[in-house]
Formats: structure tokens, C-alpha cells, sequence
């Protein structure tokens, strides 16, 4: 009994601090999800579509331009450590899907911005890449781009083809 009391008094600092980072950790992943979610629902009027051969009904004198978003994301040191326990056991690496998923929500969000900012209300053609970076830690970067144009009337989206 004694050693376990000796194990956490000697590294009472260490265990203070893994906890405080995993406190604020989740603390700025779940701000950051409620941003997005509120975000999402500010630009809920710009469509975005994956189809690329769409020609929607364009205004007179409307340009179609190519927007992008981009953010790179960091995975908190401490759901990195969870992360690897879990691969040990070949489980789902659920702190990597929430990266991921933040990840993707934002560079997309970042690319309706910028329509939203040349005053364009739909792009079609979207495309989403995603790609590891490994320095420090566990970073991914999140670009999503597509062409932006200004629709007239009510534009309605065509369901996908079929495959």
C-alpha cells in the first residue's frame, strides 16, 4: 500500500498536469465543435454540391471562380497516448475520427466563407483532401475546394447519378 502512495506522491506533479491538459483539451475540442455546428448554420444558405459536370443556372454576368479552404488541426498530446493504448487492442481510433472530422467541417466552412465573402451562393465540384502531417504529434490538413457561382431563382441540387 505504501508503494502506490509513494508512486503518487512522487509524481503528483505529473499526474496534475496530465489531467489539467486533458480538462482543457476537451474543454477547446468541444468549443471548437460548438463554433463549427453554429458556423455551419450561419452559411446553411451557400449550397454546396460534390457533383463536378453541374451547370447550374448562373446570373447574367457571374464568373465562376475556384474557392478553397484549408485549416491544419492538432491532435491534444493526451488523446494521442489514448490513441495508441486502443491500437495496442486493435481498436476503433475514435480520437483520430474526431480529428478528422473537425478537420474536414472547418476547410469546408473556410471555403464557403470565401464564396460567401465574393458573394457567391452555391459551389458545385466540391473536393476534400486530407493529408497526415507527423513533426510533432498528430496534425492533419484539411483542404476543401470547388467553383463558386451565383444561382438564380431556387437552385436545386440533381440527385448523384446512379452508379
Amino acid at each position: 500500500m505504501d508503494t502506490v502512495f509513494d508512486f503518487f506522491i512522487d509524481n503528483i506533479v505529473f499526474i496534475g498536469l496530465f489531467f489539467i491538459g486533458w480538462v482543457f483539451g476537451r474543454y477547446n475540442e468541444n468549443d471548437h465543435l460548438k463554433r463549427l455546428d453554429s458556423t455551419e448554420k450561419e452559411l446553411g444558405h451557400i449550397i454546396v454540391s460534390t457533383e463536378r459536370f453541374y451547370q447550374p443556372i448562373i446570373a447574367d454576368a457571374t464568373q465562376p471562380v475556384l474557392v478553397m479552404g484549408s485549416v491544419v488541426i492538432a491532435q491534444d498530446y493526451f488523446k494521442m497516448i489514448v490513441a495508441r493504448v486502443l491500437n495496442v487492442f486493435g481498436k476503433n481510433l475514435t480520437t483520430y475520427e474526431t480529428l478528422l472530422d473537425r478537420a474536414r467541417r472547418e476547410a469546408v466552412i473556410r471555403m464557403k466563407l470565401e464564396a460567401q465573402f465574393l458573394g457567391y451562393n452555391q459551389v458545385y465540384g466540391l473536393r476534400l483532401e486530407v493529408t497526415s502531417i507527423n513533426i510533432s504529434g498528430s496534425m492533419v490538413e484539411a483542404i476543401a475546394y470547388g467553383t463558386a457561382v451565383y444561382t438564380v431563382g431556387n437552385p436545386k441540387i440533381p440527385p448523384p447519378l446512379p452508379l
